[in-house]
């Protein structure tokens, strides 16, 4: 089982730190079996974490035995931190462990010197600060989270749930990890890619939003030949004004939208199939092979081929299920 730490500082945010606690204490594989054990850590018998104090049942002992650790954001993210925290997470990340931080814990994380030289990101209002502070990461505050491999980092607040979604598709596959984002009533819409692949920036229209309809109606019908007065017609709305209010809710277009729809139902079938790449193409509602692995690489940043090698492994093949 893949032993997951979450580290507890004073000052702790503490969405922060339930975020990763409940995904991935929540997410069950396709049998029922639980693949995370999950543990708070602390370096004090007790944080303050604000509205409350909290007694962690692990101390800084138990990051050297987790598989990945996590570092919830702090409230003051300049505080000074205990130097054998830090000697904790450069032991940990001497010895393989993954490590992901969530909102301003990237500030702990860049502490180390284990960011130095690698794209990281954090909270937007914070990014100016971190940059300040470590100029030797390179910080980007455009993006939700920046995916390194072995080190990762993700901005704030709900930022923090697609990283976690993110893991745990690299780890088991986009179908364990939708079933943990309906779990979390989050849609699973920024999908990763290899480790150097950073997701899109752009946020997915907020459930009960007047788009959500029209999204649905969009996800289940994607394989088919759908043009802009298609999509407005459905909507009851003029192309520009349909363009517009899309803009305003997703942040994208609706072409756009339909396009991501159809490369993350290709990775499912990448992952889950082994279907050819051209029929893959096809059954989610791209009009020829060429124009889908285009797209593929261009929002993926790989080949379909090169994806399907790397996460079939995680999830095994199956020669039936996923989007129709």
């Amino acid at each position: 089982m893949h032993t997951l730490a979450v580290l507890a500082l004073d000052g702790v945010i503490s969405f922060d730190l339930a975020t990763p606690t409940e995904v991935f204490s929540r997410t069950r594989l396709p049998d029922g079996r639980t693949p995370y054990r999950v543990r708070i850590c602390a370096a004090t018998e007790e944080v303050d974490a604000g509205a409350f104090t909290l007694r962690a049942p692990w101390g800084l002992e138990a990051l050297a035995e987790a598989d990945t650790i996590m570092l919830p954001g702090l409230a003051d993210p300049a505080a000074p931190l205990p130097a054998e925290v830090l000697d904790a997470l450069r032991r940990a990340a001497a010895q393989g462990t993954r490590i992901a931080s969530i909102c301003t814990g990237a500030f702990v994380f860049a502490a180390t010197g284990l960011l130095d030289g690698l794209r990281a990101t954090t909270h937007w209002v914070a990014a100016p600060q971190l940059a300040e502070m470590y100029p030797a990461v390179e910080v980007d505050p455009d993006v939700l989270y920046v995916d390194n491999g072995q080190f990762l980092t993700s901005a704030g607040a709900a930022a923090g749930l697609d990283l976690c979604l993110h893991m745990i598709r690299r780890d088991h596959g986009s179908a364990v990890a939708a079933d943990a984002a309906r779990l979390s009533v989050m849609p699973l819409e920024r999908d990763g890619g290899q480790a150097q692949f950073i997701v899109h920036q752009q946020p997915p229209a907020p459930r009960g939003s007047v788009m959500e309809p029209l999204l649905r109606w969009l996800e289940e019908n994607a394989q088919r030949d759908l043009t802009l007065d298609d999509i407005a017609g459905r909507a009851g709305m003029s192309t520009r004004t349909l363009n517009r209010r899309f803009r305003e809710q997703t942040g994208t277009t609706p072409l756009q939208w339909l396009h991501r729809v159809r490369i993350r139902q290709a990775q499912y079938l990448l992952e889950t199939t082994a279907h050819p790449v051209d029929r893959i193409a096809a059954r989610v509602g791209f009009g020829s092979a060429t124009a889908f692995r285009d797209r593929f690489k261009r929002l993926v940043g790989t080949s379909p081929h090169a994806y399907r090698h790397a996460f079939r492994g995680a999830t095994g093949v199956r020669h039936h299920g996923g989007p129709s």
